[in-house]
C-alpha cells in the first residue's frame, strides 16, 4: 500500500483552494466586464445628470450666456414657491391629473383584466386590441387625438350624430375648462392596456383551488372577488399604483404635442414647465431647481404609497 507523504497531503487542500480562487477571480472579472457597458450608460445618463441638476439648481446658469454661472443659494426654490404663478398652477394641474388618472386607470385596467381572464374563443384578440395603444408611439397617439378634438373633428361629429344635431361643437383643446380633461381621457385610453396586462398576470397567479373552495362555501362572484381575488392581487396592486403615479406625475409628451401648456397655462405640468424654462427661456438653473423639487415630491409620494400599501403582520 502506497502511503502519501504528510507534506503532499497537506499541500493538496492549498492547491484546490488556489484553483478555486483562480476560477472565482476569472468569473468575477468576466461578470464585471459584462455589466460594464450598462454601468457606464447608467452613470452617464442617470448619475451624472442628477449631480449636474443638483449643482445647477443653486446657480443662475443660463443655456447660452457669456456670463459664467453664479451661486445664488436657495433663490431658485424661493422663486418657484413665492414668485412664479405658473409653477403653482403647474403643480395644481399635475395633482389634478394624477388624482383622476391613478384610480380610474387602475380600476379600469383591473376591470378589463377580469373580463379578458376567461377561457373563451377569441379572447386573445381582445387582449391584443386593448394593448395596441400601449405599443403605439405616444407622439402619434397625441397627434391623432389632437385632430379628433378639433371643433370639426371626429369626437364632435360623433356627439352631433348621437344628439341628432342638438350639440354645438366644443374646441376641446382651446378651452381652459376642457383642455386638461381631454388630455386625461387620452392618457387613460392610451395606457390602460398596459396595466390590464399587469393585473392579468396577477390574476393568473391565484390558484384555481381557492375559487373552487369559495364556491363550495357558497360565495358568489362578489365575495369571491373580495375574499380571493383582491387579497391575491395585493403585490400587483402596489406595483400598478406606483407605476401609474410616477407616469402621471411625469406628464409631458401629451401636453407638449397637443396644447403647449395652454390655453392660459391650464394644461401646464411640472415637467413641462421645467422643460419650457430650461430650453425655451434658457433658464437652466431655475429649471434644474424645478426638476429637483419634482424628484423629491415623486420620491415622497412613492414612499407614502409604499408604506400605505405594505403588507401588515
Amino acid at each position: 500500500m502506497t502511503v502519501t507523504p504528510p507534506t503532499v497531503a497537506a499541500e493538496e487542500p492549498r492547491r484546490a483552494y488556489r484553483r478555486f480562487r483562480s476560477i472565482k477571480g476569472r468569473e468575477t472579472w468576466a461578470g464585471l466586464g459584462m455589466i460594464a457597458p450598462a454601468g457606464l450608460l447608467l452613470v452617464l445618463f442617470l448619475v451624472v445628470p442628477v449631480i449636474l441638476a443638483f449643482t445647477l439648481s443653486f446657480t443662475n446658469a443660463r443655456l447660452i450666456s457669456p456670463n459664467p454661472p453664479r451661486f445664488v443659494g436657495f433663490d431658485n426654490f424661493i422663486r418657484a414657491f413665492t414668485v412664479d404663478p405658473v409653477f403653482a398652477q403647474s403643480v395644481g394641474n399635475t395633482a389634478i391629473f394624477a388624482l383622476v388618472v391613478v384610480p380610474v386607470q387602475a380600476g379600469l385596467g383591473l376591470l378589463l383584466a377580469v373580463l379578458v381572464n376567461r377561457r373563451m374563443r377569441g379572447i386573445t384578440a381582445f387582449r391584443v386590441i386593448f394593448f395596441i395603444p400601449v405599443v403605439t408611439s405616444i407622439v402619434v397617439v397625441s397627434i391623432l387625438w389632437k385632430f379628433m378634438y378639433q371643433k370639426d373633428g371626429l369626437i364632435n361629429a360623433m356627439i352631433d350624430a348621437l344628439t341628432f344635431g342638438s350639440w354645438s361643437g366644443v374646441d376641446w383643446l382651446n378651452n381652459p375648462q376642457t383642455a386638461l380633461g381631454a388630455i386625461i381621457v387620452l392618457s387613460i385610453w392610451q395606457a390602460v392596456g398596459f396595466h390590464m396586462i399587469i393585473w392579468l398576470s396577477g390574476l393568473q397567479t391565484i390558484p384555481e383551488e381557492l375559487y373552487e373552495a369559495a364556491k363550495m362555501d357558497g360565495a358568489g362572484p362578489w365575495r369571491q372577488f373580495t375574499n380571493v381575488t383582491w387579497p391575491g392581487l395585493r403585490p400587483t396592486m402596489v406595483f400598478v399604483l406606483v407605476t401609474i403615479t410616477i407616469a402621471a406625475l411625469g406628464l409631458f409628451v401629451q401636453v407638449d404635442v397637443m396644447t403647449q401648456g395652454g390655453p392660459v397655462n391650464s394644461t401646464s405640468t411640472i415637467v413641462f414647465h421645467a422643460v419650457r424654462k430650461g430650453y425655451e427661456q434658457q433658464e437652466i438653473g431655475y429649471a434644474a431647481a424645478i426638476s429637483l423639487i419634482f424628484f423629491v415630491a415623486v420620491l415622497i409620494i412613492a414612499l407614502i404609497q409604499r408604506r400605505l400599501t405594505r403588507e401588515k403582520d
